[in-house]
């Protein structure tokens, strides 16, 4: 019987141990195991290598994307790393998103200035941008869609396409939709990364990372590089993740309708310059996020009048939203990128991305909707008494 991905990664590993018939697989917390001798190496020898545990996770993943095959590593940096020393030669072309996750922005910068590549920043939004992609002759496409925080879409096929023209291959961060919401290998991407700590977790109690490749040359040299540098996740981390993943299409069922009625809610608020969620009508990219996801996501960014201020005044009496960076967790959390994820960017290239001091990332829980909103209202009214005053 043809089962669907999902089932496939909720059944993963499930009454896979030979020595109890435990349900749920064991954690392989050994570092190394023992060789049947000499010429006996058997399919694990070293963790930093390989797991058992980390394995099946990983084949979960591969499954989910549609992948040939995955590496699961200790950090989403940790993935986006192995992706630039697997698929990036010396002298190569990269371009990258001018507005992408201010910790992504800092591996890129720090590595062109050292002169390992040709760093190209380059808006991949709007109908020019497969144009702009194709001028660039690129090695290497870095696209992170929807993009963090503006939640600005990439169209991944056309990118994918002018990429590929000129031989380059595509790589997309997916953590912000996971594969429930959106599949770039099917859209022609060559390979997805994930930041696992968010929503494949989504319990904001590991940190990890993976990488997805579309075909079977890919996946090895993902999973040679990745062992090479040392940056291979756990085994504790990879059964967490793994339980997590158990529950994914759940709880992003409820994180896109949370997220829906928030944004709904609070569009056209005094207090508000703008409201950026791909589900809104009036989001520039709303009808390409109709074609290319199933749902608008959990995450919603504001961006308040008043600058420093007016988020101090919002902040200040939250109940339902912690002050915290990450997201993707069950809890709801509130991030003010240009102070927390997108510090390492200069206050120039911010703006150039479009990051302002009165902009926040609203990473949308699984609480009741009625309360986050009505939590969310009153910090906006919070904002608009303090304006007028």
């Amino acid at each position: 019987m043809e089962i669907s991905p999902t089932t496939r990664a909720v059944r993963a590993g499930i009454e896979a141990d030979t020595a109890h018939a435990s349900v749920v697989p064991p954690i392989y917390l050994s570092t190394n195991y023992a060789f049947a001798g000499i010429d006996g190496k058997r399919a694990f020898d070293y963790s930093r290598s390989g797991n058992p545990t980390r394995a099946i996770l990983a084949g979960a993943l591969a499954d989910l994307e549609g992948g040939a095959g995955a590496v699961v590593t200790a950090s989403g940096m940790g993935a986006v790393a192995t992706c630039l020393h697997a698929f990036v030669p010396a002298g190569a072309t990269v371009v990258v998103p001018h507005d992408c996750y201010g910790g992504s922005w800092r591996l890129f910068d720090a590595l062109a200035r050292k002169g390992q590549f040709d760093l190209r920043i380059c808006d991949l939004t709007g109908p020019d941008a497969a144009a702009r992609v194709a001028a660039a002759a690129p090695d290497l496409v870095w696209i992170e869609t929807p993009s963090n925080p503006l939640l600005r879409l990439t169209d991944i096929k056309a990118i994918s396409d002018a990429a590929h023209a000129s031989g380059g291959l595509v790589v997309v961060d997916n953590t912000f939709c996971s594969p429930i919401l959106q599949r770039p290998l099917a859209l022609g991407a060559d390979v997805v990364v994930h930041s696992t700590t968010k929503y494949l977790n989504g319990h904001s109690d590991v940190i990890g990372g993976a990488v997805v490749a579309s075909t079977p040359e890919l996946a090895e040299q993902v999973d040679w590089w990745s062992n090479s540098l040392g940056v291979t996740g756990g085994a504790l981390d990879s059964y967490l993740t793994l339980r997590g993943l158990r529950t994914l299409e759940l709880r992003m069922a409820k994180h896109v309708a949370n997220a829906s009625a928030i944004a709904d809610a609070v569009a056209g608020h005094p207090a508000l310059v703008a409201v950026h969620y791909p589900g809104l009508a009036s989001h520039p990219d709303h009808a390409l996020a109709a074609v290319q996801q199933s749902g608008p996501g959990g995450i919603v960014t504001l961006d308040l009048r008043g600058g420093t201020d007016g988020v101090r005044a919002f902040l200040d009496g939250l109940t339902c939203f912690s002050l915290a960076e990450s997201l993707g967790g069950v809890e709801s959390l509130v991030a003010h990128p240009a102070s927390m994820t997108h510090v390492a960017m200069p206050p120039a290239v911010q703006d150039a991305a479009g990051i302002t001091a009165g902009m926040l990332r609203l990473s949308v829980g699984i609480e009741d909707a009625a309360d986050l909103v009505a939590d969310l209202v009153r910090g906006l009214d919070r904002t608009a008494r303090s304006l007028s005053g």
